[in-house]
């Protein structure tokens, strides 16, 4: 039987009446798992059994909220479902509670850190949250650092994640809806919307979307995005991540969808436009004249780390007329040592940069650093010495990656773009670089998620909504009437 219909027959598998035919049911399914804590216990003349998974529960809880109350019932019930509606009526026992009916639910709740309460000759049962697994607190984004903004950052933790959010928008218009996606793992999402922003059919596609989606488990943000994004050909993605709350909430008042997932501290965004990335939160918390100066610096620097290795690979190969006689003379001079062509010398030093940094990345701190001192300094430096690489080609080189570090979000796409433009303009020159370049911009043009472009608000343009691309006018202009990406989608219709 396969995963799929494995879940299948549990969904359809409904709660015997039965106490013992249960235990033993749930017994077969584990197969002997020796994290299953099985309590029996009489309550009002009726056995009952609390089942619980070690180490997802906290032991004071369970004794306090559900124990304790358990076992002060004097009152005697004929059967066990008049033992379960005297305690829907009159206990609460957890404020988190949920009516189970078959064991697709009873497991997924279970090993979410729910205690499960079954009767004899009940046909349901309840789960109480006592959770109380091991989690990381809150701290500090390791990515998108700003000086005025706040501090915290998502957790692996759903719920802390969630309350996150909700301590930000106190609004009853903020809907936070939990789905489960995963065959196997039945990890829990949440589709966080302001729903007077959001068309409910966008709501009900992404859910579809996600609750049926071919996979077995979700362990990160990167699973769920090609789903979401209905082409995989496209360059740029079409949905953003961020482990900001204050950035996420900023998103979802200009009518974006936020999916939170359980063990992953990142929340994905539908849709992410191509602008965003080069907006941080304190754009908002400076003058407009400096925030739209810090906007233009990365649009140059984005357009710096792409294009220009292969600009000065194209003019030394194909177009020295272009230089001046004191440059042209440099180049000459420094290239005439060098054993390698400009083509063979640029991709090994811009691959020995991601060498180094792959390298600096997975290592462990105390070693990280020294990888990257002795990449960048000893291994250059001993490279130019030697005549191997030319010194206008590192310097250029060095250039282009530094001005990628400006926008880290987009450093994939940065990556391959720039191995890209150089190949192009080393075989065909500048000509080759437009060719490629118009070719990238038709691929942008062309990537959207759920009807919505993310060129916008430049293509379709939108003069009012480009206040907050390019350059950032004054707050107060700026927060009278928000712009929503289901405005570009209906401008793009008209």
């Amino acid at each position: 039987m396969t995963t799929t219909e494995h879940l299948a027959f549990l969904s359809e598998d409904p709660i015997r009446p039965n106490l013992e035919e249960n235990l033993a049911h749930i017994r077969a399914l584990e197969e002997g798992s020796s994290d299953l804590m099985v309590n029996p216990i009489t309550v009002g003349g009726i056995s009952c059994v609390l089942l619980n998974c070690e180490g997802m529960i906290a032991t004071s809880i369970i004794t306090n909220l559900i124990f304790w109350p358990l076992a002060a019932i004097k009152e005697q019930f004929s059967d066990g479902p008049a033992l379960l509606a005297y305690l829907q009526q009159y206990y609460l026992l957890s404020t988190d509670r949920i009516r189970i009916e078959n064991y697709a639910d009873l497991f997924r709740t279970l090993n979410s850190g729910f205690a499960v309460l079954i009767v004899q000759g009940a046909s349901f049962a309840y789960a109480f949250g006592v959770q109380g697994y091991d989690r990381r607190s809150v701290s500090e984004p390791s990515d998108a650092v700003n000086l005025y903004g706040a501090k915290d950052a998502f957790t692996e933790t759903i719920r802390s994640n969630m309350s996150l959010l909700r301590r930000r928008m106190k609004s009853p218009l903020y809907v936070q809806k939990l789905i489960v996606c995963g065959s196997v793992s039945r990890t829990d999402l949440c589709l966080c919307y302001l729903r007077d922003r959001v068309p409910q059919d966008l709501i009900d596609r992404i859910q579809h979307t996600l609750e049926h989606a071919p996979i077995e488990t979700v362990m990160a943000s990167g699973y769920l995005r090609p789903y979401l994004e209905q082409k995989s050909s496209r360059l740029f993605h079409g949905t953003g991540i961020s482990e900001r709350p204050d950035a996420v909430c900023a998103k979802m008042l200009e009518g974006r969808v936020a999916v939170l997932i359980d063990n992953t501290p990142f929340a994905l965004i539908i849709p992410q436009l191509f602008c965003e990335p080069f907006q941080t939160i304190d754009d908002y918390n400076g003058k407009p004249a400096y925030a739209t100066l810090i906007r233009l610096l990365k649009y140059t620097a984005f357009l710096l780390s792409i294009l220009l290795p292969a600009f000065y690979l194209a003019i030394a190969v194909w177009h020295p007329y272009l230089l001046d006689q004191t440059l042209l003379s440099l180049l000459a001079e420094s290239e005439q040592s060098a054993p390698f062509s400009l083509l063979a010398e640029t991709l090994g030093v811009l691959l020995m940069y991601e060498i180094i940094r792959e390298a600096g990345l997975r290592l462990p701190k105390a070693v990280g650093g020294a990888v990257s001192i002795v990449g960048g300094l000893i291994i250059g430096d001993a490279a130019v010495s030697s005549g191997f690489i030319s010194t206008p080609l590192l310097t250029v080189a060095a250039l282009a990656v530094t001005a990628g570090f400006v926008i880290p979000e987009l450093h994939q796409q940065i990556t391959l773009l720039r191995l890209a433009f150089v190949i192009t303009g080393a075989v065909l020159g500048l000509g080759g670089i437009g060719l490629l370049g118009a070719a990238v911009i038709y691929n942008l043009c062309a990537t959207e998620v759920f009807g919505f472009p993310i060129t916008a608000p430049a293509v379709p343009f939108s003069l009012r909504a480009m206040r907050d691309v390019i350059t950032r006018i004054g707050f107060r202009r700026l927060s009278q009437g928000n712009f929503t990406v289901e405005e570009v989608r209906q401008h793009d219709k008209s």
